[in-house]
């Protein structure tokens, strides 16, 4: 049946328009201060800027060592999220399909640790974390990802694999295939849509964090990931508001492509998961 367009269909259009420009309003800002002098920023906050210079990216980048810094934000995102992916895929196949007492014990207690806030566990963490010297390295940083990651990673999780059939588990059983076979080869495989969704929403969280690297790292520049750099223009006395902002367009500019080239499968994982969990 053919929808018409209606008054009301254009009045919801321009209002989700209106609505879409708010929501870019903190871009523009931004994206137009961070081309602009100090002078001229303090000055003409909202204006587009007069005469548009690439200084600020330039001291941005040699100040922030902005290739070091983001070789470390790569490398903790890239390390956490596959261990993430793995660990939780892995932990919520045996949880669905090895129901026993402890594994639904198991699974409430993941459930339960997602509603824990992170101030609230973050004394804990740092008398954990200095017992075991995990303080001052990347290692250490990645093993607290862990931590932080696999309770709504394994919940999502938990909610796929249940849709998947378990006749094709049990052909693979047939030919010959292993309990690791059948996980790795056969489900694995199957758990793309809701992988991918873990994996883009855990590395929006991981590559902008700023309190755990704060904590677990210090500010020592050899380990110091792009937010912690960007810090670095924010003194007791000083705000080099000019420097920051073209410093946080650096930053986000990687996890802002990332996240546009693959968002459509956000969307694909969450439906397929609240339509066959």
């Amino acid at each position: 049946m053919e929808q018409r367009y209606t008054g009301r269909t254009f009045a919801l259009e321009v209002f989700a328009i209106v609505l879409g420009l708010l929501f870019l309003v903190p871009f523009y800002f931004v994206l137009s201060n961070s081309f602009k002098p100090f002078s001229e920023l303090l000055s003409h906050t909202v204006a587009l800027p007069s005469a548009p210079t690439l200084d600020n990216y330039q001291r941005a980048w040699e100040i922030m060592k902005f290739p070091r810094a983001f070789m470390n934000s790569l490398i903790i995102t890239v390390v956490s999220i596959v261990g993430l992916t793995v660990i939780s895929s892995m932990a919520a196949y045996r949880m669905v399909r090895y129901p026993s007492g402890f594994n639904r014990l198991a699974f409430g207690l993941f459930v339960a640790a997602m509603v824990i806030p992170f101030q609230s566990i973050m004394i804990p963490l740092v008398s954990v974390a200095k017992e075991f010297g995990l303080f001052g390295s990347r290692t250490g940083l990645i093993i607290c990802y862990f931590g932080f990651g696999v309770p709504l990673s394994v919940f999502l999780y938990h909610g796929f694999v249940k849709s998947i059939p378990l006749e094709i588990e049990e052909s693979a059983r047939v030919d010959g295939c292993s309990k690791f076979g059948v996980y790795w080869r056969i489900v694995f495989p199957l758990l793309k849509p809701m992988t991918v969704t873990i994996a883009l929403l855990n590395s929006l969280w991981i590559w902008n964090d700023f309190l755990l690297p704060s904590i677990v790292l210090g500010l020592k520049p050899e380990t110091r990931t792009i937010p912690l750099a960007t810090y670095s223009f924010f003194g007791q006395y000083t705000k080099q508001w000019d420097l920051a902002l073209a410093g946080l367009v650096l930053g986000v500019t990687p996890i802002i492509i990332f996240f546009l080239s693959l968002q459509k499968h956000i969307i694909e994982g969450i439906t397929a998961g609240s339509v066959k969990g």
